[in-house]
């Protein structure tokens, strides 16, 4: 009884907003980012093609693109939806950010970044790299990032839901399971461990 009442808890998906519009958009069907982000990525890799970039130096721009996501997954995480200021109105937007995931990880509808922030952010990243890096180097390097951060996401889908095969997939499970049941100051890394490495925020094996 004890055990199905946890499950039941941690798949709960409750209201965020009173407001019925605010809150349905609070929640989003896991298809949703590739519908909306697959063609993005295609069409940076397609402008760079169009303006005269080969193969070779489109692929090393989309690795780049890969790369910095993966260095702004660990931030965002560790800084952004793990800052608890100390007032009820930041308490209630660290809540709406990232609380609720900690406390329904298996919320199917809430393991997804909702368009209404993805869709921003990801046009401010493109406004930033065009300023960065110019264009068109900005686009297959903005493509990459978009990979990134599809990878990201189903990946975290993925291990919430699913027990996965491969040794990294048991890997990051075990890390993001870890990060969830056994301390949040650690594992902050969900599509790659790469940066809690080089950060040492790699989750502690419990000692019995």
């Amino acid at each position: 009884m004890i055990g199905h009442q946890r499950t039941a808890r941690l798949s709960a998906s409750p209201r965020l907003f009173d407001n019925r519009f605010l809150d349905f958009f609070s929640r989003i069907h896991p298809s949703v980012p590739a519908i909306i982000f697959v063609p993005a990525a295609v069409a940076g890799v397609w402008l760079a093609a169009d303006r005269g970039y080969g193969v070779g130096r489109i692929a090393l721009l989309v690795a780049a693109g890969v790369l910095i996501w993966t260095l702004t997954e660990y931030w965002l995480h560790r800084l952004v939806f793990h800052w608890e200021p100390d007032h009820p109105i930041g308490s209630r937007l660290h809540f709406i950010i990232h609380g609720v995931h900690h406390d329904h990880p298996n919320d199917r509808l809430r393991l997804v970044m909702p368009p209404a922030v993805s869709v921003p952010l990801a046009a401010l990243f493109l406004w930033l790299y065009t300023l960065i890096f110019g264009t068109p180097a900005a686009y297959p390097i903005f493509s990459g990032f978009i990979l990134g951060y599809l990878t990201y996401d189903y990946t975290h889908y993925h291990v919430h839901h699913h027990t996965p095969r491969t040794k990294l997939g048991k890997r990051l499970r075990e890390q993001h399971m870890r990060h969830h049941f056994q301390d949040h100051r650690f594992g902050f890394g969900v599509s790659s461990p790469l940066w809690d490495l080089i950060f040492r925020t790699v989750p502690r094996k419990r000692r019995d």
